[in-house]
C-alpha cells in the first residue's frame, strides 16, 4: 500500500488500481454499494430488522421493484439477510450482515460528504456549464 499524506484526506490507497483485475472488483463493489437505493436501504437499515414495507415507507419514493431488486442483490453480495417467519400472512424480515454493518460508517460518511459540498459542486457545474465543454 502506498501512503499518502493525511492532509490529502486518504491515508492509505492501494497501489495497484491499475491492475485490471483489481480494478474489476473495486468497480464490481462501488456498483452495489454506491448505488442510491443500496446506500438508502443500509443506511434505513442500521437502525435495525425492517419488514419489507416498513423499509418501503421509510424510503418514500422507491417503488417495489427497486426495493425487491436490491434487496436481492443486497442478500446475494452478503450484505442483509432475509428471514421469514412462518405466519399468516408470511412475515419477511431484512437484516444487515456484520458485512452489512460494516458499511454504515463508510456509507454515513459518503452521505455526510455529499451533504456538506452539494452547494460547492452544484456551484462548480454552474460556472463549467456556463463556459462551454471546451
Amino acid at each position: 500500500m502506498t501512503k499518502r499524506n493525511p492532509q490529502e484526506g486518504t491515508s492509505e490507497i492501494p497501489g495497484n488500481l491499475h491492475v485490471a483485475e483489481d480494478c474489476r472488483a473495486v468497480s464490481e463493489v462501488l456498483s452495489r454499494v454506491g448505488d442510491k437505493w443500496t446506500v438508502l436501504v443500509v443506511s434505513t437499515l442500521g437502525d435495525g430488522p425492517k419488514r419489507f414495507n416498513e423499509l418501503r415507507k421509510a424510503l418514500g419514493s422507491i417503488s417495489q421493484r427497486m426495493l425487491t431488486l436490491t434487496l436481492r442483490g443486497l442478500e446475494r453480495d452478503g450484505l442483509v439477510t432475509r428471514t421469514v417467519f412462518p405466519t399468516i400472512p408470511p412475515r419477511v424480515d431484512y437484516e444487515l450482515t456484520p458485512l452489512g454493518r460494516s458499511l454504515l460508517a463508510p456509507v454515513s460518511e459518503l452521505g455526510l460528504w455529499a451533504r456538506r459540498n452539494r452547494a460547492t459542486i452544484a456551484e462548480a457545474r454552474r460556472r463549467f456549464d456556463a463556459v462551454g465543454k471546451g
